[in-house]
């Protein structure tokens, strides 16, 4: 006898995943080293790499620069960015439209985490 599907586990939620955005952490003794990281995942994997701002900006602490890009890079990307990222933090939330749920409920930390502004962030 057939067996029915599974339901879709309650765990997935309705969100769905558009994307992800990766945080790159530094400061001026390693916006060199941050800029040739960010470079880098660029080319090899395709990304958006965002502005390299020296000061915190939104929810980051730190200075940082913002990796974007599609699910499908994800694998990849977080797994060449934890062999080299050097020491770097690296902070990394998915995209659903649910900014304060993704940065606080859903992220995934390399290196120390780091206290994030939530104060402007909603759902």
């Amino acid at each position: 006898m057939p067996t029915e599907p599974p339901a879709t586990p309650a765990y997935l939620g309705e969100d769905a995943v558009t994307g992800f955005h990766s945080h790159v952490y530094f400061d001026a003794d390693t916006v060199r080293q941050a800029r040739l990281l960010c470079e880098e995942a660029a080319r090899r994997f395709g990304v958006t790499m965002g502005r390299v701002h020296e000061r915190p900006v939104g929810p980051h602490p730190d200075w940082s620069c913002q990796l974007s890009y599609a699910p499908q890079a994800f694998g990849p990307l977080m797994s060449w960015l934890s062999l080299n990222r050097g020491g770097l933090v690296v902070f990394t939330h998915p995209v659903t439209g649910r900014d304060l749920t993704d940065h606080r409920d859903r992220a995934i930390w390399m290196g120390a985490v780091r206290p994030l502004d939530l104060s402007r962030l909603s759902d």
